[in-house]
């Protein structure tokens, strides 16, 4: 069954559990968030393919992710600057612009990523996650860890890792929790014992 979801095209792939944090001066995002806080309800984020941040955006990524407002305040130069986190992800079926620019689309939801317990052959892998974590500084202080979790310490990893965002786009699209994180071990050079 689909959905229909404002969209809030960036720059940045946003997986479930993440952290995200905007600045918003744009009216169509303003209105967007608006109704996203009456209503509480998500907005999707997804990849800009072609386009920019500000003004026309011109392809997506069909694969994206739903955002929740958890936070909100006045930036010091006076923008509006909102804390959201990732929730689900979702494929989108067709896309639409409002006459005020804001994207629109109707979606189907993908299915939720079953809790898997890591793996042994991953467990360095929970290190390096965790000492990245720890020079984050306070974006991922109010989520919680989860290092047993294959899916949570993936997507973690390949949202932190500086990867080129395609290779972020290809992560986020894979349904296997496990499968995800075979491909960003190949990626981490594991610590010599």
């Amino acid at each position: 069954m689909s959905s229909q979801i404002a969209l809030f095209p960036l720059h940045t792939v946003l997986f479930p559990g993440g952290p995200l944090r905007l600045r918003v001066f744009e009216a169509r995002y303003v209105d967007m968030v608006r109704r996203c806080m009456r209503e509480q309800s998500p907005f999707g984020v997804t990849l800009i393919r072609i386009g920019r941040e500000v003004g026309e955006v011109t392809e997506v990524a069909q694969t994206g992710t739903s955002a929740r407002i958890v936070d909100f305040d006045t930036l010091p130069d006076g923008l509006l600057g909102l804390s959201c986190i990732g929730e689900r992800r979702f494929r989108i079926l067709r896309r639409w612009r409002q006459s005020d620019g804001l994207n629109l689309a109707e979606i189907d939801w993908l299915p939720e990523e079953p809790a898997v317990a890591l793996p042994e052959q991953y467990a360095h892998l929970k290190d390096v996650l965790d000492a990245l974590l720890a020079r984050l500084g306070d974006l991922y202080d109010g989520i919680p860890r989860r290092f047993e979790d294959a899916g949570w310490v993936a997507c973690r990893l390949a949202e932190i890792l500086p990867l080129p965002l395609p290779e972020k786009q290809l992560l986020l699209e894979v349904d296997d929790p496990v499968d995800r994180l075979a491909r960003l071990s190949a990626l981490v050079r594991q610590p010599q014992a």
